[in-house]
């Protein structure tokens, strides 16, 4: 099983890519959401030149938010820096476009957003829909030297729903997820399994990634201790972000978690929600810290129990056991969203990931 990192990106993202390499994380994931972390590519340019092995991706990049070409040629400029070490990860959109008051993408506008990217890169002349028109592109220099099309890009799908996973079935497309524990991890999985046997796909060529937030507790520790909710809480409250989303802008979240015993959390949340400025798009506070931090106004409704239902915060014994459930089931990577401020949790997951060779 491979382990890789989240990154929340900053200028200085290379610092904790380089910490994960030195620690065994086989993969570090860059946020590319504009309006709450830094940019993406300058993120992973800055990665690929200080680090040699660790594998680096877009984690994930929303077709809606850059121009295709502008896509395949940074993803070519990545490759050139560090040769077979991208990864192309993509989704319809979540935080990046809900932090602009935009809801997600169809998914075949996506589809034909990898279309076009791939065919680029294969150095294709392909023709695609720009500023209302059809045109055909292609890289004019591939000779030049500039940029590397040579070693392969692996696609990697963020998919929720089920019209999402057949479509990366139909791809033959890693497939990435987030997961809330292990019930749940198990029965996306099938799910997921069924899918790529429906479209013919041998089951060996599934490359399944499961997001997991969490903190590594102390004995003892509860799951609400400030480290805990430093770690945890920002996964932990997008619960509540996304129950203010469906209310306010009506649009539909793809996880569903039941509010049995976190039902005050999440009205707390909502009422506090309905007074946030400015009143036409109040969907600005509501993404503030979202996945980065917890604000200071939700942190009352980030509580023990949200915390347990949204993420992986155990002891270590735990945590093991459960990374288990899933390597046993056909998972085939673990990803660790790392918290700004918190790189320390890295060692701590290091010592989980040990237990797996």
């Amino acid at each position: 099983m491979d382990f890789g990192i989240g990154i929340a990106t900053s200028s200085d993202s290379w610092k904790t890519a380089l910490h994960a390499e030195a620690l065994g994380f086989t993969h570090a994931w860059f946020y590319d959401t504009q309006m709450i972390t830094a940019d993406c590519f300058v993120a992973m340019g800055a990665a690929a030149m200080k680090t040699a092995k660790i594998r680096l991706g877009t984690g994930v990049l929303v077709p809606s938010n850059r121009l295709a070409a502008v896509t395949a040629n940074a993803f070519a400029t990545l490759n050139g820096l560090a040769p077979g070490r991208i990864d192309f990860g993509v989704g319809t959109g979540f935080s990046a476009r809900r932090a602009m008051g935009l809801g997600a993408i169809k998914l075949a506008d996506m589809e034909e957003y990898i279309r076009v990217v791939y065919a680029l890169l294969r150095g294709e002349i392909v023709e695609t829909e720009i500023e209302g028109k059809a045109r055909k592109i292609q890289f004019l220099n591939p000779d030049a030297d500039l940029f590397n099309t040579t070693d392969p890009i692996p696609l990697h799908v963020s998919a929720y729903g089920p019209r999402s996973q057949k479509l990366t079935a139909k791809l033959g497309a890693h497939w990435k997820t987030f997961i809330q524990d292990v019930p749940g991890a198990l029965d996306a999985l099938s799910g997921m399994q069924r899918d790529w046997a429906q479209a013919g796909r041998p089951a060996a060529d599934l490359y399944a990634t499961a997001w997991v937030c969490g903190c590594v507790l102390q004995p003892g520790e509860p799951a609400d201790s400030a480290r805990a909710v430093a770690q945890s809480g920002p996964r932990a409250a997008t619960l509540l972000h996304r129950a203010a989303d469906a209310e306010q802008q009506g649009w539909q979240n793809t996880m569903n978690v039941a509010f049995d015993g976190i039902r005050d959390e999440v009205e707390g949340y909502l009422e506090l929600a309905r007074h946030f400025e400015p009143q036409d798009a109040r969907y600005l506070f509501n993404h503030r810290g979202h996945f980065v931090f917890v604000k200071p106004e939700e942190r009352k409704f980030v509580t023990a129990e949200l915390i347990r239902r949204t993420t992986f915060t155990a002891t270590e014994q735990e945590l093991t056991q459960r990374v288990e459930a899933l390597r046993s089931a056909g998972w085939s990577q673990i990803v660790i969203p790392i918290v700004p401020g918190q790189e320390a949790a890295l060692e701590d997951w290091a010592r989980v990931k040990a237990a797996f060779g």
